[in-house]
């Protein structure tokens, strides 16, 4: 079987071991309990020390409750241990579902998982650490060949599962540099566009996330070729990680790897800084 016949399995993350139902169901009870409880997901969000929108993805399936998250919400709801209970099935179920990924895939999200440090420059669209659920859904949609909603579904929800690796503590060092065009796209619509650059402006806020972005007008550019990771596994040495029309490869030779690291350096310098950043990004959303 070819990567790409496994990659278009239309099969659920961890749907054979039933994990995903897990999540789902778990998603189910903290929704009845916090509208029991009359909290807003915003209200849940701040008592349990997380964002509204990684409640919401929990609500509905997409991320996956993380063991320290059920015991908070299990006293903020006043939920009797119900919560609690499922600690271990989650942590179980954590363990089996890092396999989940398609086997071209795979090398990099275990790795992506337990780095201490990840660098990342895009050209085309927003990192998939970084999309919305709805941005996400919408690449998926629009690739072609077209695929099949099962698949669709499948990659969304493994994406945004991905996601969670900004809930670990102590938390990974996270640098981003955007190409300018990939604010300026409104993929998914005007609607999705704006729900993608509040998702960057909260992104760039938080104290692990430095997120720079290379304006077009820039005149000295030291990387013209495609996106690229640097990322540093616990304990080991930085590794480098690029991705073309399918074609993964997870670079460890050192020599290679210092090109990439010295190429990723001399772009964040002709970046404009986080604060500048961020402040186009707001210019941006005040004029959709």
């Amino acid at each position: 079987m070819t990567n790409a016949e496994r990659e278009e399995r239309p099969e659920r993350p961890a749907e054979s071991d039933g994990t995903a139902h897990l999540f789902r169901a778990l998603g189910k009870q903290i929704k009845v309990l916090r509208e029991r409880a009359g909290l807003s997901q915003k209200d849940l969000g701040l008592a349990a020390h997380c964002g509204e929108d990684l409640i919401s993805a929990m609500e509905r399936g997409v991320r996956t409750p993380q063991p320290d998250f059920l015991g908070r919400a299990d006293q903020v709801l006043d939920a009797g241990g119900v919560l609690r209970a499922a600690v271990d099935e989650v942590r179980e179920a954590l363990s089996r579902t890092r396999t989940r990924h398609p086997d071209w895939f795979r090398d990099y999200a275990r790795v992506e998982a337990d780095a201490v440090a990840l660098h990342i420059y895009s050209t085309q669209a927003v990192p998939g650490l970084l999309q919305t659920e709805d941005y996400a859904r919408a690449v998926f949609t629009q690739r072609r060949p077209l695929l099949d909603e099962q698949t669709i579904e499948k990659r969304v929800a493994d994406r945004m599962d991905r996601q969670r690796i900004f809930d670990r503590w102590p938390a990974p060092t996270f640098s981003y540099v955007l190409e300018e065009a990939i604010l300026e796209r409104p993929i998914g619509g005007q609607a999705v566009h704006r729900q993608q650059l509040q998702r960057l402006l909260s992104a760039g806020r938080m104290r692990t996330v430095e997120l720079q972005v290379m304006t077009t007008d820039r005149e000295e550019h030291p990387s013209l070729d495609a996106s690229f990771t640097l990322l540093t596994p616990k304990g080991r040495q930085e590794a480098a990680y690029t991705e073309t029309y399918g074609h993964a490869r997870l670079i460890t030779d050192p020599e290679e790897v210092r090109v990439f690291s010295e190429r990723y350096g001399i772009i964040r310098s002709r970046a404009l800084t986080p604060a500048e950043s961020l402040t186009l990004i707001e210019k941006m959303l005040g004029e959709l």
